[in-house]
């Protein structure tokens, strides 16, 4: 059966609010309060036929946009639709888009009272374009026996289940939520090959959220950015590269460059000073650096993704 065309998904002005709490007013009387805003006013383009990295420190809602997309969680306000282009629809109790949506969570889904091998039935049943081979040949890959269960496996193993029935399941929307978590070094390197490997040879889109940035930023075609429950950045990761440099040398050289631009770090050893600064330098700049005996650096994704979101600059410009 050939897939459809990779899967693009779009969210507007999207909130997700979890709990609620009783609280009492000024006068005495009681009243019930939404708890906790996971997503608050999400709009989000996710391009199809691209690797999107999703990037968000620890409660950001990354897991919970995630969970959207699959229609594991609906929104409290705001439209969700997922589907090819020009054909996208809420995936709320819809079987076409659930079908075409594979959402691989850090626990695998795993069917805990049964042996692997009836959860990779199970999957190979409900996805439409499964490779029984490639499911195969990932566990010989991660020294996975399908005859284990669950309860036998090191959380790192489990993972690798994960990441097998993401790949082997060819969604034209496919999702891993920190799936790596739990492997090691060599196992999630091998991962990133496969991933890349089989988007080549099977185009889709595939979403990947990971705390890992320098091992998965090259991966990524595109990134997304998520902060306390808000979309900071969207855009591609060609885009997102040209957000921030560093200047490094004497303090004062290092002063008189950074001029009016947003300084997003700065550190001083002795007489030396690196800042790290937004935007990208011209061809001018970079001259006057060389002249002046500092040097001009690049910005990791990593590095510029933890500067742009640390909470000691919320409120600053």
């Amino acid at each position: 059966m050939t897939p459809p065309a990779p899967f693009g998904a779009r969210l507007d002005d999207v909130v997700v609010r979890f709990g609620k709490q009783r609280r009492m007013s000024a006068d005495g009387n009681t009243f019930r309060e939404d708890a906790t805003t996971a997503l608050d006013g999400v709009g989000l383009t996710v391009r199809p036929g691209t690797i999107t990295g999703i990037l968000g420190r620890n409660g950001a809602g990354k897991s919970t946009m995630l969970s959207l997309l699959a229609a594991f969680t609906r929104p409290t306000s705001g439209t969700v639709r997922v589907g090819t282009e020009g054909a996208q629809e809420d995936p709320w109790e819809n079987a076409w888009v659930t079908s075409n949506v594979q959402l691989v969570r850090e626990s695998g889904d795993l069917q805990d009272d049964e042996k692997l091998s009836e959860t990779l039935k199970y999957y190979a049943d409900l996805r439409p374009y499964w490779d029984v081979d490639l499911a195969g040949r990932l566990l010989d890959m991660f020294e996975v026996s399908p005859r284990k269960k669950p309860a036998a496996l090191s959380r790192g193993k489990k993972s690798a289940v994960g990441a097998t029935i993401g790949l082997a399941a060819r969604a034209p929307l496919t999702i891993f939520d920190e799936v790596y978590l739990g492997m090691d070094a060599p196992t999630r390197y091998a991962f990133y090959d496969e991933i890349l490997a089989d988007y080549a040879e099977h185009p889709r889109t595939i979403l990947l959220s990971s705390h890992l940035v320098e091992e998965v930023e090259r991966l990524f075609e595109d990134v997304v950015v998520l902060d306390r429950g808000r979309v900071l950045l969207a855009e591609t990761a060609e885009e997102m590269g040209r957000r921030g440099f560093s200047l490094t040398g004497p303090a004062s050289a290092v002063e008189r460059l950074t001029g009016e631009r947003r300084i997003l770090h700065r550190q001083q050893l002795g007489a030396t000073v690196q800042v790290t600064l937004e935007g990208a330098p011209d061809d001018g700049e970079a001259a006057t650096a060389r002249d002046a005996g500092v040097e001009l650096g690049s910005l990791p994704l990593q590095d510029l993704f933890v500067r742009l979101t640390d909470p000691a600059r919320k409120g600053t410009s």
